[in-house]
């Protein structure tokens, strides 16, 4: 009996078939294409198909399915929030999904993409026998996913882990409604954002951002300019590495965890700061729980969601 994995992202969407091992024995990848509402439900569905009709050929069923989802899943209704498709308010998911599969007798489970994150990076990443752990996705947005005493917190609405709103700087300020302090400092979005907001105001930039368009800057580039020295680029990252450590020290002293996995898109390139952000995280955090904490960039990248979207499948089929 073999399971699938589906990873949904803002742009694209990963499935595989897992056996029992945790083995990928057939993936594909689709992108989404400007697809919105029921057409990505649609585009799901038509990718358990494929991958259904595939084992099948194979001489193998599927037993289950995970479905890993960019946003907060109502494990109450089986519905998702999901800010980067539009019509994903309140998306009744699990019932489409249950639906197409009813009379193949395949299980289906769906968790948040933080909750997917750190299942994989315990089942076949960096954090494999852990019971406390937690995965600091930082990537367009910022989330955690939490295990505790082997168990994922999910809070009394499925929120927990929605750590872009933590509070790391004062005063309040009105650009922290609609993100949130931490996400507005150090996700990709918010790097991209002060470097924009700074070049503007910088009209006579002579740096090495100076000949960008500000409305076309990426996180990539503001990267590239760190690396060559401009001061934009260094102010904005160097403030960045300081969050990051804060956030990784309120996480030490909040949860005690053995291990915090930084991953997402951002991680990647700034996994070159890792040990600077260790030492900001030691100036903030509890002493006793930060000697007790290793802190490592995610062994499975783009993968860990794919993954722990297996791993999803397997518990579901336990």
């Amino acid at each position: 009996m073999s399971v699938i994995g589906i990873d949904l992202g803002g742009t694209k969407l990963a499935a595989a078939i897992f056996n029992n091992n945790g083995t990928i024995i057939h993936r594909n990848v689709a992108p989404l294409e400007g697809r919105k509402d029921k057409a990505v439900g649609e585009l799901i569905i038509s990718e358990i198909e494929q991958l259904i009709s595939f084992s099948g050929s194979a001489g193998e069923s599927i037993s289950a399915i995970g479905i890993c989802i960019p946003g907060i899943y109502y494990a109450k209704t089986g519905c998702v929030w999901a800010p980067n498709i539009p019509g994903w308010e309140n998306y009744p998911l699990l019932e489409d999904v249950q639906r197409f599969v009813q009379a193949k007798n395949i299980k289906v489970r769906i968790d948040s993409d933080r909750a997917c994150y750190i299942l994989g990076e315990t089942w076949q990443g960096s954090a494999q026998g852990c019971t406390d752990a937690v995965f600091l996705a930082i990537g367009t947005g910022i989330g955690a996913g939490i295990l505790c005493n082997g168990q994922i917190i999910r809070g009394h609405g499925d929120i927990a882990g929605a750590l872009g709103w933590m509070g790391l700087q004062k005063p309040f300020r009105e650009v922290y409604k609609s993100c949130g302090c931490f996400e507005y400092h150090a996700s990709g979005e918010g790097i991209v954002k002060i470097t924009r907001d700074i070049l503007i105001k910088e009209r006579a930039y002579s740096g090495y951002l100076g000949d960008k368009d500000p409305d076309a800057v990426t996180t990539r580039d503001v990267f590239a300019a760190y690396k060559k020295g401009d001061k934009i680029a260094i102010y904005v990252i160097e403030d960045a590495i300081v969050i990051w450590g804060m956030a990784v020290a309120n996480i030490v002293s909040t949860f005690n965890p053995e291990k915090i996995i930084l991953g997402g898109g951002v991680f990647g390139p700034a996994a070159q700061f890792i040990d600077r952000i260790t030492e900001e995280a030691k100036r903030w955090a509890q002493p006793i729980s930060m000697k007790q904490v290793s802190i490592e960039v995610s062994s499975l990248g783009g993968d860990a969601g794919l993954i722990g979207a297996g791993k999803l499948a397997l518990i579901v089929n336990s």
